[in-house]
């Protein structure tokens, strides 16, 4: 366990995730990393808490890198021996052992914060920071970025013994919602979610997990070059995850229905489908549009800023769910808007089915129906102007909500709030709006 922790009460605050993309990292998620520049930017000194062990890469972190001290802010890392799947029994106790020896730095660090910030889940490591600061008198907010063990019942759901299995992830998760000073979510469900579990309400603040749209359009800019499209075809794109919520096997079948009907059209463009990313359903999905001979290309993983260039050459974007998944405003919905391109929806959470109406940018239909989904795919192919203006629309929605730059302002008022701080504001934030990627 690294230590290079300076105590400083009044303005020094913990901001604690075990999933982050620090130094020269390629994968990972930037929330944390960019509420901690900009909580230091504000005049805070910030100890970012994480684990040795990078969960994207499934391998141990080299702590010792130069790159991780390149930061504004300074990275504690705590011991984690990691795992080897997603979910399994050995991340349930990598997950345990990392919340003990967060459990023991924050002891051996005893009036060094004045606030703490804390990802959940994993649950047992955000209940080892509540804990600490409910001894300390400090502050607690909770970041809730997922519903643990609601999500994991979507891979393992046996009455009784589900009950019993996921029974500790219940526990720590109330005990963590019951310490919040205020609750911060990435959506407005994941933000109410602990006011079910208090008997006194607390401040609750929605703050998606959105993007830096000016890497995104960095990136666009830097390997637009790269993404070669032909003339003639209509690209819809998936980014992320291939495994148990995301849906990706009705994507496929919906595009060999849209190619057997398109046989019979020639002056229509042709449909291929991009699938970015990687996982545990990868090879069943390759299968599977082998069989459906389906116009299916799996691109795998891409860095981010290439990822930005795919989609902002695409048509459309989708974003495949299971009927029965959890999630609410996944993390790359603020990359799709940034695209400037529409989006088919397929999940069913009620609060982003009625934002995807409200505003405009896309189309809902059903989960799990590859004859809805093919025939939503065919109505944007045969009309471009609504994919201009649905485009066009979610780009502003991206440039207003889900910038991070701009919306992650809300929670560092939140924290200056809770500290008793008057935060620095940065020098002419970038709010103008920028032209979505052509």
């Amino acid at each position: 366990m690294e230590n290079t922790t300076t105590p400083h009460p009044a303005k020094r605050l913990a901001v604690v995730t075990m999933g982050v993309k620090l130094g020269d990292e390629t994968r990972g998620y930037t929330r944390f990393r960019k509420l901690s520049e900009m909580l230091v930017e504000a005049g805070f000194e910030v100890d970012l808490i994480t684990s040795s062990f990078q969960h994207w890469d499934k391998a141990p972190r080299d702590t010792s890198d130069p790159a991780y001290r390149r930061h504004p802010f300074n990275v504690v890392f705590i011991d984690e021996p990691g795992y080897r799947k997603n979910l399994d029994l050995a991340r349930i106790l990598s997950h345990w052992k990392a919340a003990r020896n967060l459990a023991s730095y924050l002891r051996e660090n005893a009036g060094a914060y004045a606030a703490v910030y804390a990802e959940i889940p994993p649950n047992d490591v955000a209940r080892a920071a509540a804990e600490y600061a409910a001894e300390q008198g400090i502050p607690f907010v909770a970041d809730v970025n997922d519903l643990w063990p609601e999500a994991m019942r979507m891979v393992v759901d046996v009455p009784v013994l589900s009950d019993a299995a996921f029974y500790p992830f219940s526990r720590d998760a109330r005990r963590v919602y019951r310490s919040c000073a205020a609750c911060v979510g990435t959506s407005d469900e994941y933000a109410a979610r602990p006011l079910r579990d208090r008997i006194d309400p607390c401040e609750t603040l929605t703050v998606y997990v959105g993007n830096d749209l000016a890497a995104f359009d960095a990136g666009v800019a830097a390997h637009r070059s790269e993404v070669e499209k032909p003339k003639g075809e209509f690209w819809a794109v998936y980014a992320g995850m291939l495994g148990a919520s995301y849906d990706l096997a009705t994507l496929v079948q919906a595009a060999a229905l849209v190619d057997e009907r398109q046989a019979e059209t020639a002056d229509v463009p042709r449909l291929r489908v991009k699938i970015l990313g990687d996982g545990p359903d990868r090879a069943a999905l390759e299968a599977l549009a082998a069989q459906l001979r389906a116009p299916v290309d799996f691109v795998g993983y891409a860095p981010y800023e290439t990822m930005a260039a795919w989609l902002a050459a695409s048509d459309v974007t989708v974003n495949s769910l299971v009927a029965a998944a959890p999630q609410s405003i996944v993390t790359k919905i603020g990359d799709y808007l940034a695209s400037g391109r529409p989006m088919i929806n397929t999940g069913s959470s009620p609060e982003f089915r009625a934002k995807v109406e409200r505003d405009g940018f896309g189309v809902n239909v059903e989960a799990e129906d590859a004859a809805v989904l093919a025939g939503a795919l065919e109505a944007l192919r045969d009309d471009p102007a609504a994919c201009t203006a649905m485009g066009r629309t979610g780009r502003a929605v991206a440039e207003r909500e889900f910038d991070q730059a701009v919306s992650y302002r809300a929670i560092v008022d939140l924290l200056a709030r809770l500290v008793g701080a008057d935060p620095k504001r940065p020098a002419a934030p970038a709010d103008a709006p920028r032209n979505a990627p052509s």
